[in-house]
């Protein structure tokens, strides 16, 4: 079955804005997993415009589901993910000036530098992610660094499902579903996980849950955002809910 992973980085962005204590990530990630996450994602920005040190720590301590951490490929980060141990360690592109992350790792131009950052974060123990484009010789160039997963970014997928309207059976939306259902088969033939997330809600997530082999999903700013209306438990509960029925279409559809 396909796993759920919420990233509640968004509920930091709250407490941020007054720089107090709540609402405390801690929580957002017990309700999470009472909803039926099946793991927590947070990012540790360069500018911890969000998620802080401390968070993760304590998230790792207290936590009792999977822990992701996605991380800038930064001597930095790869020491305090050594020092803390996360389950799984997700390679990402950062930028100060972004909103949130624009596009996928570009992993051909730095292969000999990730190849090294890969192997450090599997000599501490750590399953190690690469947030991708729906990029064949992006997929290849992460098994060729020793890559175990390939999570691969759905953002475009779900930008041109909003632009038509929410037509699951636009040709523009079918052609972005085709890149990553080709990308997952690629990626499940070099021997790796293959995930998906990015801007992924209520409306567009169960095309993707119907693509087959997928492993987890990650979302976040759709169920933080639904949750200040309905709670966190509620709102990972639903979005549980809509993963299973889209996998289980899929599965029928063959």
């Amino acid at each position: 079955m396909i796993e759920l992973g919420v990233n509640i980085d968004h509920v930091a962005t709250i407490r941020q804005a007054r720089r107090t204590w709540e609402p405390d990530p801690v929580w957002a990630a017990v309700e999470a997993h009472l909803g039926g996450a099946d793991g927590i994602t947070v990012h540790l920005r360069e500018d911890r415009r969000h998620i802080q040190d401390d968070d993760v720590r304590r998230l790792r301590e207290l936590t009792h589901i999977k822990l992701n951490l996605e991380m800038a490929a930064t001597d930095e980060m790869v020491g305090i993910a050594a020092s803390l141990r996360p389950e799984m360690a997700m390679l990402v592109p950062e930028g100060r000036h972004e909103v949130t992350t624009e596009g996928g790792l570009d992993i051909v131009s730095q292969e000999a530098r990730l190849r090294e950052i890969v192997a450090r974060l599997a000599g501490a123990g750590i399953l190690t992610s690469v947030f991708i484009d729906a990029d064949l010789a992006q997929v290849e160039a992460a098994a060729r660094i020793g890559a175990r997963v390939c999570e691969i970014h759905t953002g475009p997928y779900a930008h041109v499902f909003h632009a038509q309207g929410r037509d699951a059976e636009a040709p523009s939306v079918l052609a972005e579903l085709g890149r990553i259902r080709g990308a997952g088969e690629a990626i499940r033939a070099l021997g790796m996980r293959f995930n998906a997330g990015h801007a992924l809600n209520y409306y567009n997530v169960q095309a993707i849950a119907a693509l087959p082999g997928v492993r987890e999903l990650h979302i976040g700013h759709a169920i933080v955002s639904r949750a200040v209306f309905s709670g966190l438990r509620g709102a990972v509960g639903e979005m549980k809910r809509l993963i299973r029925e889209g996998q289980s279409h899929g599965a029928a559809r063959g």
